[in-house]
């Protein structure tokens, strides 16, 4: 079953829910602030074809691991090759190559960055696509799920 992770537009904290039509609003446990969500029959089958929060059709797919902690772990690894001459860096590869091959995928919205877990379609999501995420995020351009075309 698909799961999905909805970022509160009131406070940003994560509200985790399970797909199901009968569900018109999620409330967020943090600030009790509710948004609205409109959940399908394919998301019940853990299709993604439609954003429920922001009914957008953009999305992205990439490895299920937070950012921050890849960067902090960089950072580290950085600092520390000052005195292991770059080994930190190497095992820090090492461990990047093996988390790649054992983490799952995530597909993500570009518009108001929901995450969706467990995606039956998730070999027809595209990678990142960084002139579409600025055309989405900066100009609310709206692609219709189509790929960025020149």
């Amino acid at each position: 079953m698909m799961s999905v992770q909805i970022t509160c537009s009131h406070c940003g904290s994560s509200i985790e829910v399970h797909p199901d039509q009968s569900a018109q609003k999620v409330e967020c446990g943090i600030c009790q602030h509710t948004m609205d969500v409109k959940f399908t029959p394919e998301h019940e089958q853990g299709v993604l074809k439609e954003c429920p929060v922001c009914t957008r059709q953009d999305f992205y797919k990439q490895k299920d691991f937070n950012r921050k902690i890849g960067v902090a772990l960089f950072v580290v690894a950085a600092i520390l090759s000052i005195w292991t001459y770059g080994l930190s860096l190497v095992a820090l590869y090492l461990v990047d190559l093996f988390l790649f091959r054992r983490l799952s995928m995530v597909a993500i919205c570009y518009k108001c960055r929901t995450n969706f877990r467990t995606v039956a379609n998730m070999s027809e999501i595209r990678d990142f696509d960084h002139e579409m995420n600025d055309r989405i995020v900066y100009s609310d351009h709206d692609f219709k799920g189509k790929p960025l075309s020149h």
